[in-house]
């Protein structure tokens, strides 16, 4: 079994900041591509932002230059640094990944999501 844990949402100002967090545990013979999507209410869920194994980032436009996605390879866990939040940042926030188990047959993994919101 393998789980993907979320962590730090919450409700926050705008221009505030947050981080999240993502750590997976179970039968990992390796993580590959990892990311946060997000999911407002009535609209379709959306990559906010992706990094693969070596490092490489990529963002959609609407938070560059404010979120920053990163990895601890030797913790299996993920993070997503938000920096001058907007209220249109509020929404549900999923992390993702693709992980090899041990059996060497790589699968698609979900969180259970942590909500993010945005308000004065």
């Amino acid at each position: 079994q393998v789980q993907l844990v979320e962590s730090g949402g919450g409700l926050v100002q705008p221009g505030g900041s947050l981080r999240l967090s993502c750590a997976a545990s179970g039968s990992i013979f390796s993580i590959n591509a990892m990311g946060w999507y997000r999911q407002a209410p009535g609209k379709q869920r959306e990559l906010v932002a992706a990094i693969i194994k070596g490092g490489s980032t990529n963002y959609a436009d609407s938070v560059k230059g404010r979120f920053t996605i990163s990895r601890d390879n030797a913790k299996n866990t993920m993070y997503l640094q938000m920096n001058s939040l907007k209220p249109e940042d509020t929404a549900v926030y999923y992390c993702n990944a693709h992980i090899t188990r041990l059996s060497l047959i790589e699968y698609d993994y979900w969180g259970q999501g942590t909500q993010v919101t945005v308000s004065s």
